[in-house]
């Protein structure tokens, strides 16, 4: 059965994996049995996906990154080089915690954006759209459309789908200046108003 994806020929491709039409994996990755990638999706240089992992469409993953049983990242999410997840908050070489009881589920919603050398702490979820500056240390839930950077990563505003800076007048509503998609700033998150 032809397949339809491209994988570089020093690639690692374990049977029993899933990996969906006009996805491109690169040099020296390893895709790992039980692991599921969708369509469309490109994994650069040097990345792994373990056991477990789920992919959505359409998603980025550049150099250097690897993604351990427990992580979701759901359609068009974009992985910065080298950015890191993990999967157990308390490891020890002396006293394994190998189990998948012991794993905490991260998950990254749609469209969401983790910059290079962020560092995304197990058990959180990054909402829709989210947006994570390069080198942050992430340790709490993101809400959709936030932008958070710094170590720990904070608050510094909300982000257009586009990924453009969003900047909210008095009526707490914002056009953005790329795309002219409307958001309403409802205290703690931020929504997109449906076009007509």
């Amino acid at each position: 059965m032809e397949k339809k994806y491209y994988a570089h020929e020093t690639a690692v491709i374990d049977d029993g994996c899933e990996i969906g039409e006009g996805t491109k994996i690169w040099h020296f990755s390893h895709i790992a049995k039980g692991a599921h990638i969708g369509k469309n999706c490109k994994l650069g240089q040097n990345v792994y996906v373990a056991s477990g992992v789920v992919i959505g469409n359409n998603v980025k993953i550049q150099n250097n990154v690897s993604l351990y049983e427990g992580v979701v990242l759901e359609d068009d999410v974009f992985c910065g080089p080298s950015s890191v997840f993990t999967n157990i908050f308390n490891p020890r070489s002396a006293h394994p915690r190998n189990s998948p009881d012991f794993f905490r589920k991260t998950v990254v919603k749609k469209g969401a954006t983790i910059g290079a050398n962020a560092t995304i702490v197990c058990g959180l979820t990054l909402g829709r759209h989210s947006f994570v500056g390069a080198g942050s240390i992430v340790t709490k839930d993101v809400a959709d459309y936030r932008l958070v950077y710094g170590n720990p990563a904070e608050d510094k505003g909300w982000m257009c789908e586009c990924g453009e800076k969003l900047k909210f007048g008095k009526a707490k509503k914002a056009i953005c200046k790329a795309c002219s998609k409307e958001y309403r700033n409802l205290k703690d998150r931020v929504e997109r108003i449906a076009a007509l």
